[in-house]
């Protein structure tokens, strides 16, 4: 029975998405014919009829195999995950995310790929190098990248259009950002509409905001903050003067009402946000009216990427049935069926053009080349302890309840504690 030796993995509280290889049906199963049952689990019930017709088409090509799938809502997925690890019962492939994934790598508790990879069944190469990177603990790949978000900005063009405002283009800065917010904040302030809102996390704001102004998270050692650093300072400075400048709603606004439900009330001109909330603004009365494109650009142009992938249980009781689905969910196929049925924006390399689609009237084509100028997401073996000191302390700079840098540098002094700590 293998434990969690870096403590709180269950309680990484980020958004993700995603993001797989060579067509179905190459798979080196070593000679043996997969067969039997196995257990997948995720955790987003919109995926499920898209994963629904990927299982019907494995079986098409190994129809002795029963593929279970379970559902576990996010809220519950990670402490369930963690009390399945301990008990020896991991599902035989599970969804994982950049935050989570070192701590199931290092501890030896899903399968390291290399077979696979040397036998052909996955290819790396077919993958952005960004999300494939996330995967791989020690120069050894551990995931199968499924699909990926980028960070972009929903904009809507009827808010624009009623506070005489230009629309958006993908050369604004940073200040063309902030006096588009300033001027829709101000011109429509008696309908309670802002000109922008994004959750104050930091995969939908800050991280971005750090990228552009050319600061970093986490060293690429993984052994320092760069939150004490200048270019943090003026990242977070930046979304903190977008709230002093009655832009975009306080944080204590937010937890009341999510920034998406802003956006799609029509109370909100600009929202930034992953893929995930596509569904939601599609449904919404604003679907009609929303555009995409890219965030502004600070120093540098940037945002960040975060994938998602399907791993295998090192303790499996069915690894080559296990092997086999997981290699078919990096297809191409499989892929362009979730990009097709709008489950998600595909990994496989030249697959987004079956998600760019489902939304016709919509940019979402900027998901896909925002891949081009990305940064990683920040991870280390343990991102939940000091993600919890992102969501202590940076909501006390937003709100100007304290000075921006010296929430930074408090954060960075007790971020690089907890990183020492894992080396």
């Amino acid at each position: 029975m293998k434990k969690l030796t870096v403590l709180a993995a269950a309680a990484v509280t980020v958004v993700t998405l995603a993001g797989c290889s060579n067509a179905g049906g190459s798979e080196d199963t070593g000679g043996e014919e997969p067969s039997g049952e196995i257990t997948y689990t995720v955790w987003d019930a919109n995926q499920v009829p898209a994963l629904e017709q990927n299982i019907t088409d494995f079986n098409k090509l190994y129809p002795d195999v029963k593929v279970n799938l379970d559902v576990t809502p996010w809220a519950q997925y990670w402490t369930k995950l963690q009390t399945q690890a301990e008990g020896g019962e991991l599902p035989d492939v599970f969804w994982m995310n950049g935050p989570n994934f070192e701590l199931y790598a290092s501890n030896e508790l899903i399968e390291p790929l290399d077979s696979m990879v040397e036998a052909g069944d996955i290819d790396p190469a077919n993958y952005p190098d960004l999300v494939s990177d996330s995967y791989t603990y020690e120069d050894t790949l551990y995931g199968v990248p499924k699909d990926y978000t980028t960070v972009v900005m929903f904009y809507n063009k009827a808010i624009f259009e009623r506070a005489g405002v230009e629309l958006p283009t993908s050369e604004w800065t940073w200040e063309d950002f902030s006096d588009a917010a300033v001027e829709i904040s101000d011109a429509l302030a008696a309908e309670g509409v802002y000109g922008a809102v994004m959750p104050y996390s930091g995969q939908s704001a800050y991280y971005n905001t750090i990228f552009q102004a050319d600061g970093f998270v986490i060293s690429e050692d993984g052994k320092t903050s760069g939150y004490g650093e200048p270019e943090a300072i003026e990242g977070l400075q930046y979304v903190t003067d977008l709230v002093t400048d009655g832009a975009m709603p306080s944080p204590a606004q937010l937890a009341d009402t999510p920034a998406v439900k802003w956006y799609v009330s029509g109370k909100a001109a600009m929202f930034w946000s992953g893929t995930w909330s596509i569904a939601e603004v599609q449904a919404s009365d604003v679907a009609g009216t929303t555009d995409l494109i890219d965030l502004p650009r600070g120093t540098e142009q940037a945002n960040n990427v975060l994938g998602l992938a399907n791993v295998i249980s090192a303790e499996s009781k069915n690894p080559v049935a296990a092997e086999a689905f997981a290699a078919y969910l990096g297809s191409e196929e499989a892929q362009r069926v979730q990009g097709e049925m709008g489950a998600a924006n595909p990994a496989f390399i030249g697959a987004g053009d079956s998600f760019i689609d489902f939304v016709p009237d919509w940019n979402l084509e900027v998901f896909v080349d925002a891949v081009d100028y990305a940064r990683a997401y920040p991870v280390s073996r343990n991102t939940a302890a000091w993600n919890a000191l992102e969501g202590e302390l940076l909501p006390q700079a937003f709100s100007s309840e304290r000075p921006v840098a010296e929430v930074a540098e408090e954060l960075a002094t007790k971020m690089d504690e907890l990183l020492a700590a894992e080396h």
